[in-house]
């Protein structure tokens, strides 16, 4: 197919001034405590501010080498780190001699380490999940993705939305970050992307925030975008370079799944509104990343303390023997679902060919 590529250009604000660089590098610094320090602060800044104004996204590279489409391209150190990272999670779960595993996410922002000095009952969820998945001697990956509000230095970036550029722009893993020239450093998803890769099954746990996922759950959905249908080879777009990248695709791209074939299930719970519509949204990007649901009980969606006082919905979830059984049944069909899945046993449709693959 031949097409005339355009590149639409225009929204990127100008880059900072020199003086407005410093006054934001010094934000991170305001406490009295670094006073003593304000020198050598400036000579950092100084240092900042070169590396910023130089565009060193990826200060240590090395080349691709073989298997790529381009060996001789300088690959980001990080970028390739994670990517065999991910590789070795791979053949791990590939491994047929070895131990089946889940992932269980918790979506919730809160924990007593932070300022709402209290568990989540999320947190308590996800744990009546992992325990029933390891009484059928699962291995269980706990991804509490609250730690972005309460640890020190740990954060998900946004997705920066280069599919709608072009898939192949779109690498596997994310290679947008870190970029070291604006301090975009210290991305979990560089840890989280293995641990869903290394999973048979997946059960997300999570609230209901303003009819809608928490921040931090959304923010990690985002960016597994590039789960489906990334491109592994960064060399091919030359980096970053969108007409190379819209050239890949409109060349009959095969949208790559990542992750397809691993199983699901959801835990959603509220307590005014919101819950079934946010299951459904879940339900909807796992099946669209090639995921399979673990049956009907494996998808629930419950109210705790239905319009009751939020400073009781613990006590609410106590009493609620009913509903803590049924986020057993929600771990259980998942490992029935991956013991399927690993004898061979997959999906009806598992091997239709779709006609609108994206």
């Amino acid at each position: 197919m031949s097409k005339r590529i355009r590149i639409r250009t225009g929204q990127a604000p100008p880059a900072l001034t020199r003086a407005a660089f410093a006054e934001r590098f010094a934000e991170s610094f305001a406490d009295p405590q670094f006073d003593a320090e304000r020198a050598a602060l400036g000579r950092v800044a100084e240092i900042a501010w070169r590396n910023y104004a130089a565009g060193r996204k990826a200060p240590r590279t090395r080349k691709a080498g073989r298997g790529f489409a381009n060996p001789d391209h300088d690959l980001s150190v990080d970028w390739l780190d994670a990517r065999d990272r991910i590789r070795a999670a791979a053949r791990a779960q590939r491994d047929p001699a070895g131990r089946s595993r889940a992932l269980v996410i918790i979506g919730s922002p809160r924990n007593d380490g932070t300022c709402p000095g209290e568990a989540s009952k999320t947190f308590r969820l996800a744990g009546i999940a992992q325990r029933a998945l390891a009484r059928r001697r699962l291995d269980v990956d706990l991804l509490d993705l609250s730690r972005l509000t309460s640890d020190y230095g740990r954060r998900i970036y946004p997705c920066k939305g280069c599919v709608s550029t072009a898939m192949p722009l779109c690498h596997w893993p994310c290679s947008c970050y870190p970029n070291h020239a604006l301090a975009q450093t210290g991305d979990l998803m560089a840890e989280i992307y293995p641990r869903w890769v290394a999973a048979h099954g997946v059960i997300v746990v999570t609230p209901v925030h303003w009819f809608q996922s928490p921040s931090p759950l959304k923010l990690m959905i985002d960016r597994l975008v590039c789960a489906d249908g990334g491109n592994p080879d960064p060399t091919s777009t030359d980096g970053k370079d969108p007409r190379k990248a819209k050239a890949l695709e409109l060349a009959d791209w095969p949208y790559p799944r990542h992750l397809q074939g691993r199983v699901y299930g959801l835990v959603v719970h509220g307590d005014t509104g919101g819950v079934e519509s946010t299951r459904r949204a879940l339900s909807d990007w796992l099946d669209g990343m090639g995921l399979v649901d673990a049956g009907m009980q494996a998808r629930l969606d419950r109210y705790i303390g239905y319009f009751e006082p939020y400073a009781t919905s613990h006590e609410a979830l106590d009493r609620d023997a009913a509903l803590q059984e049924e986020v057993r049944n929600v771990a259980r069909a998942v490992a029935n679902a991956v013991a399927q899945a690993r004898s061979g046993r997959s999906s009806p449709d598992a091997k239709l060919a779709t006609p609108r693959p994206k």
